[in-house]
C-alpha cells in the first residue's frame, strides 16, 4: 500500500484552511495537490481533529493485521485439510 505524502496533521490543516473561506484551489497549489486528491482526502478526513485521524490509522492497521492473521489461518486449516484426504 501506498504511503501518503502527507501526515494527518497536514491533511486536517488543509481541510480546515478551505473551510475557513481559502478557495480550493488556492489550497491545493499552495500544497502541490490536486483537486481530486484534496476531495478525496476532504471525504476521508472532514470532520476530524488530529486525534481522531490517529485513531483511524491506528484502526486501520490493526484491521490490516487482523486480516492477514485470518487470511494464514484459512491457508494453514486448507493445508491441513488436504494432507488429512478429507474434502
Amino acid at each position: 500500500m501506498r504511503k501518503s505524502r502527507f501526515t494527518e496533521a497536514q491533511i486536517i490543516g488543509m481541510i480546515k484552511e478551505q473551510e475557513a473561506g481559502m478557495a480550493t484551489a488556492e489550497v491545493c497549489r499552495k500544497h502541490g495537490l490536486s483537486p481530486a486528491s484534496f476531495y478525496k482526502l476532504k471525504a476521508k478526513y472532514g470532520g476530524m481533529e488530529l486525534s481522531d485521524a490517529r485513531r483511524l490509522k491506528q484502526l486501520e492497521d490493526e484491521n490490516a493485521k487482523l486480516k492477514r492473521l485470518l487470511a494464514d489461518t484459512m491457508l494453514d486449516n486448507v493445508v491441513l485439510k488436504d494432507l488429512l484426504g478429507k474434502p
